[in-house]
């Protein structure tokens, strides 16, 4: 299909993981370029051999005022405009718990995470909102199923994506009727997630947990971990004007059933 055809995106964090996926997607679906603003500078080469003139990297941190409007400028530059803003970048916690954090710690792994989480889509929004208006462009951001419920990692990450929920809100009910602001809330899934700097864990990828992906599967009704692609269909009809002109302010729930955690027993 081309929901997309010649829309222009940014996607922050579209190295690995579900930002990937949306970045292929995205030109799957007919986009005739993407901008991405991505931390690892070491991984532009890859992905300038995979997607070629499709795509313009920043290499910046979200945290940045500055990396996030020069990703703008830079996907302007290349493509004459800007329809979509994903942000998607983030940072998750390892499930730390409140007890496992002493004053110091608990104050650097907040300030980390919800930086990173929270403020990097604060940003990204700001610097994209002004050529989002010219276009009737939309705002798409990760969540979680911890935007929602708890256990879906400790409480600083869960509290930050909770925040993102409260940040949607806002942003749409300020930005209207000129810019849509909507979101994914992705459940456990097979992607390289990584761990705070705080924490001593920032080569620690969620994907590598032993027995992550049994659990996930177990919890879940429909019975499987989702893969990055899995997500990347929502992310297109919230980007595509033509199948949600009337959606924003709207999270998409995409973790396997998650609210109704727990399979009922089968019957012979």
């Amino acid at each position: 299909m081309d929901w997309l055809k010649n829309d222009v995106a940014l996607i922050t964090g579209a190295n690995s993981g579900i930002g990937r996926a949306v970045l292929r997607r995205f030109i799957a679906e007919g986009a005739s370029g993407v901008g991405v603003l991505i931390r690892n500078g070491a991984q532009a080469d890859a992905m300038r051999e995979e997607f070629g003139d499709r795509i313009a990297i920043t290499v910046g941190d979200v945290r940045s005022p500055d990396a996030n409007e020069e990703a703008v400028r830079a996907t302007t530059k290349a493509f004459g405009k800007l329809d979509t803003m994903v942000g998607n970048a983030g940072v998750w916690d390892h499930f730390a718990s409140l007890r496992k954090f002493d004053g110091a710690t608990a104050k650097a792994t907040f300030e980390e995470v919800f930086a990173v989480n929270v403020l990097g889509y604060l940003l990204a929004a700001h610097a994209s909102a002004p050529a989002l208006r010219e276009t009737n462009g939309s705002m798409i951001f990760t969540l979680s199923n911890a935007s929602f419920y708890a256990g879906g990692g400790g409480p600083v990450y869960v509290a930050s994506k909770h925040a993102c929920v409260g940040l949607i809100r806002q942003l749409a009910y300020e930005l209207a009727p000129d810019v849509r602001v909507n979101g994914v809330a992705p459940g456990g899934t097979v992607t390289p997630l990584k761990g705070p700097e705080s924490l001593g864990k920032a080569d620690r990828l969620l994907s590598d947990i032993p027995g992550f992906s049994d659990a996930v599967a177990e919890a879940v009704p429909l019975g499987f971990i989702a893969q990055p692609e899995d997500h990347t269909g929502h992310y297109v009809l919230l980007a595509s004007r033509e199948n949600s002109r009337a959606t924003t302010a709207e999270i998409i729930q995409s973790d396997g059933g998650w609210e109704v955690r727990g399979r009922p027993a089968r019957r012979a």
